[in-house]
């Protein structure tokens, strides 16, 4: 067997979601050849129809778990995985989509869809980590592409990616940003926000959105506290939690906090 056809195998799969975290690696460019060629692509329907079967050492999951069928097809890419590594919000949290998981669902099917009868959904938009075991999780909405390339690099090495755990206050302190909360009084999660996007948001003095869902061990509400004192209640409070990551537990734990106060007053 030569050198090349016993490369390892990749595998980019899709569930629930947009597509761009897919496209995240298609706009790798020249990072991609090189991933290229140190790997097989074998099974990547967002670039080519061509597939090779059967089992691959690094599985890239895109997408949260929306339907029984994907809640039965997740145990099968997990079967067929050395690794498997979540990549997105939606991959790692439920996604925008998992607002479903604060409402009901069978009502907003019989009011969107004109024969309801065809829609066979779950109640909840869940993270892939609620249905296999996860290797590793790459956070974002979309993902940032040197992150993506780090970890498929480190997966190839078998050392643990260098992603950073720290917040997007950090990134911003990094690039010498002024604070936007505390100069303009703009509400901001980038105190409770892993960083990842180099302070896009901040770095054109508005407030972060979430979009890399909570770091680790964040305080929300704490923040919720800062937050309210920039003039939000509990209503804004609540939905300031429920965007990209809504059903991170952190984000979710908080959002609805401020909705039970909302309902009592």
């Amino acid at each position: 067997m030569s050198a090349r056809s016993a490369r390892p195998r990749l595998a980019v799969w899709k569930f629930a979601s947009c597509d761009g975290c897919q496209l995240s690696l298609l706009d790798c460019e020249d990072e991609i050849l090189a991933v290229a060629d140190a790997m097989e692509i074998a099974y990547f329907p967002e670039a080519t129809r061509a597939a090779i079967s059967g089992h691959y050492d690094i599985s890239l999951v895109e997408g949260s778990v929306t339907t029984p069928h994907d809640a039965e097809r997740i145990h099968e890419v997990r079967r067929r995985s050395s690794k498997l590594i979540t990549i997105g919000a939606c991959a790692t949290s439920g996604g925008i989509q998992a607002l479903r998981n604060f409402a009901d669902v069978t009502e907003y099917v019989s009011i969107v869809y004109a024969r309801p009868d065809y829609i066979d959904t779950l109640a909840a938009s869940t993270p892939i980590s609620d249905h296999v075991p996860v290797d590793f999780e790459l956070r974002g909405c979309p993902i940032d592409k040197t992150q993506l390339v780090e970890v498929i690099s480190a997966s190839l090495a078998g050392r643990r990616p260098a992603t950073p755990a720290h917040s997007v206050c950090i990134e911003c302190k990094l690039k010498g940003n002024v604070c936007v909360m505390v100069a303009h009084r703009t509400p901001c999660l980038g105190p409770v926000t892993h960083a990842g996007c180099g302070a896009l948001c901040p770095s054109y003095d508005r407030g972060c959105y979430g979009c890399f869902g909570p770091k680790e061990t964040p305080n929300a509400p704490s923040l919720s506290q800062w937050l309210a004192g920039l003039g939000m209640d509990a209503p804004s409070l609540e939905r300031v939690y429920r965007t990209f990551n809504a059903n991170a537990q952190p984000f979710r734990e908080e959002s609805e906090r401020h909705g039970a106060k909302d309902d009592q007053g």
